[in-house]
Formats: C-alpha cells, sequence, structure tokens
C-alpha cells in the first residue's frame, strides 16, 4: 500500500489534484482510497470527492497533526484490512503542518506500506497574495516538502512563471519543483505524477524532525510574530478564521435555481469579506445539491474570480447546501455572523424551505419567510 500526503494552503488544489489522481490511478486498475481531513465539524472536500466514485474517509472537527493522531492510525489499518487499497491519498486541511502528518504515518509502521515523497502545492495565481498575508505559515509548509508543485500554471502569466519558480526553489532548495495545472492534461501534469510516485525518494523514509529552533525552520505564529516553541498548533498558528456549517434543503430545487443561489451567496459573502478584510486569502466553497447534480463554488482570494462546477450526481438523501469559509485577517465571529445571515437571506428570498443543521446540533427550521434586512446586501 502506497501512501501519498497531497498537502498545501487553502485553495492551492489539493481537492481537484487527488480527484484526478484517483481518477487516473483507478483507471489503471488500482484500488485507490482517499482520506480528507478539513477544518470545523462539517466535510465538504469529501463529499465532493465522493461524488467522483472515489472511496473515501473524512475526519473533521480539527488537524490531523494536532488532534487526530490515533483515528489516523485506526483509519488506515481499518482501511488496509477491509479494502486493501493499492494506494491512499490524504489531504490534509490547507492550514495543516503535512510533514507531521507524515512523520506521524511513519511512526505507525505500517507492514507493507510505503510513504511517498511529501506533496506541497502552490498556488502560483496567489503567491505574491501569499506571502503577504499568511508568509510563515505557508513557508513553513514550502520548507518540509519533498516536491513542491506549483499549480494553476494555465492561471499565471507566463513571464511570471520562471519569477515564482525560483522564489520557490529558494525558499526549498533540496525539494523538486515541479509546474503543473490539475485541469490540464499535458507534459507537466505527467511528470508531477511520475515524481510523486517516484520510488526512488519514497525509498527514503527517514522521519524529519520538525524543528523549531533554527533559523530556517522556524515556525512563526502569524497573530503574534512570535516563534512556537511549546505548541505546533497548526489551525492557531495559521492566523486563519474558519467556519464550516449545513443547511438541508426540504425539498429538491432545480439545476439553475441552485446556480443563481450558489453565485448569489459566494458574490455576496466575497463582497462582505472584503470589507472586513480587503486583500484576504483562504478559501471559500460552497456546494449546493439539486434534483439532478451538484453546484461546487470556490473562491481563494480577494482579487480571484468565483469559478462554478456542476458535477452529474443524484443524491438519494436529504439535498444539502454546505459551505466551509476561512480568511486571513478577520474576526471568526464576523465570518459566522456574515455566512449565516447571507444564506439565510438568499434561502428565504428565493422561497426555498431549508433546516440549518448547525455543527452543535441545534437545528432552525425555516419555511417561506419574509426575507430579513441585511445591511449592505448583495
Amino acid at each position: 500500500m502506497k501512501i501519498l500526503v497531497v498537502g498545501g494552503f487553502l485553495g492551492s488544489g489539493k481537492t481537484s489534484t487527488i480527484i484526478r489522481l484517483g481518477k487516473e490511478f483507478s483507471e489503471t486498475g488500482k484500488k485507490v482510497a482517499v482520506i480528507v481531513n478539513e477544518i470545523g465539524e462539517v466535510g465538504i472536500d469529501g463529499d465532493v470527492i465522493s461524488k467522483y466514485g472515489l472511496d473515501m474517509t473524512e475526519l473533521t472537527s480539527g488537524c490531523i497533526c494536532c488532534s487526530l493522531k490515533v483515528n489516523m492510525k485506526i483509519t488506515l489499518t481499518i482501511l488496509k484490512r477491509d479494502y486493501n487499497p493499492d494506494i491512499v491519498l490524504i489531504e490534509p486541511t490547507g492550514i495543516a503542518f503535512p510533514q507531521i502528518i507524515k512523520n506521524e504515518i511513519s511512526l505507525m509502521d505500517l507492514k507493507d506500506t510505503t510513504i511517498q515523497p511529501l506533496v506541497t502545492l502552490i498556488d502560483g495565481s496567489r503567491f505574491k497574495q501569499l506571502m503577504k498575508e499568511a508568509k510563515n505559515f505557508a513557508m513553513r509548509q514550502i520548507i518540509d516538502a519533498e516536491i513542491l508543485g506549483i499549480n494553476k500554471i494555465d492561471l499565471i502569466d507566463e513571464i511570471r512563471i520562471p519569477i515564482i519558480e525560483t522564489s520557490v526553489q529558494q525558499l526549498n532548495p533540496k525539494a523538486k519543483v515541479v509546474l503543473l495545472s490539475a485541469s490540464k492534461d499535458d507534459d507537466h501534469w505527467h511528470n508531477f505524477v511520475k515524481l510523486a510516485m517516484d520510488e526512488e525518494i519514497s525509498a527514503k523514509k527517514e522521519v524529519r524532525e520538525l524543528k523549531t529552533t533554527s533559523k530556517d525552520t522556524l515556525v512563526i505564529d502569524e497573530r503574534t510574530g512570535e516563534p512556537l516553541v511549546e505548541s505546533l498548533d497548526s489551525i492557531e498558528a495559521s492566523g486563519i478564521s474558519s467556519y464550516a456549517t449545513e443547511y438541508l434543503l426540504n425539498e429538491g430545487i432545480k439545476t439553475e435555481l441552485a446556480r443563481v443561489v450558489a453565485n448569489e451567496i459566494m458574490e455576496s459573502i466575497k463582497s462582505k469579506v472584503i470589507e472586513l478584510s480587503p486583500e484576504f486569502v483562504g478559501h471559500i466553497k460552497l456546494f449546493i445539491e439539486s434534483d439532478s447534480n451538484t453546484i461546487k463554488t470556490n473562491l481563494t482570494a480577494f482579487d480571484q474570480d468565483i469559478t462554478m462546477e456542476v458535477i452529474d450526481s443524484l443524491t438519494k438523501e436529504t439535498p444539502r447546501l454546505k459551505i466551509l469559509s476561512a480568511a486571513s485577517s478577520i474576526d471568526r465571529e464576523k465570518l459566522v455572523q456574515i455566512v449565516n445571515e447571507t444564506i439565510s437571506y438568499k434561502l428565504d428570498a428565493q422561497m426555498i424551505k431549508f433546516t440549518h443543521n448547525k455543527p452543535h446540533g441545534h437545528n432552525h427550521d425555516h419555511g417561506n419567510q419574509k426575507p430579513i434586512d441585511l445591511i449592505n446586501n448583495n
């Protein structure tokens, strides 16, 4: 069994990359399993990955490297016993230290298991903003990687690509730096896959200690600017506020209405977050299930466009709207308020009945109520 950890900051393209890797490996006859770790108690990426037909185990309520070490071991043990996959793909939350995750897996001493080189994806289209808003945290992820994948090169001006490539290599001279776009089938992608599954690199099974005292590997708390010596709580150190929640739709809706609602919610949340954090980076992703498919939307920074994808899938369960919001330089309580008020307002305005399935279990039913007033609502 081969285990590949694909890390990277929020919105770097981890889910898209893992979905594509999983599909390609499956098409060659390999048995593939996916483990997803997300922020908060409501998972989103796991649902999306499952809709592509990949076996998936979702770990929520925190970061693997901080609070879910035992669960990870149990998960891998059960996967190996009951499913016996050829390849396990692990997607940590974007505000995790992937090197710690790889180290913990190494220390489990699982039989007949090979741990592949640690991959960190970098969204090349946001590299400048990332180095401004979450520099210390992003550098930690870059320094730890064995393979650095500069992703989304199709969104970067060609003249800027060598500059980013050089900057990334300087931050981690020992890593192999590759260019790729998870949406393109080209030589860059095939080179990335070859490196990620390289037997020679993965044969080096040493556990690299994450140091907090040397100049080259200093972990800085984004909130305080001080070194983290005793604690490596990556979620707190990232300086990113996050909130995930779920709404149950009382009845199915048409695809076109789902598209309209998803776009309206995302545009409104984007504008409100920008008011409080004008140059935010992070990841706001929402999906809403219609009567015949799933609408998936993404936003990764203040100056990026909202993207939308339609996934063909028919849910047999209660249709849902799920959202994960994570942004830099914003108070979490404000973020929670923005998300909940916006979604409630937009669903009410479209006369869509729903139940807010709050993480703590306190649900609220909404019928066709008069829309509430929101200041500067878009």
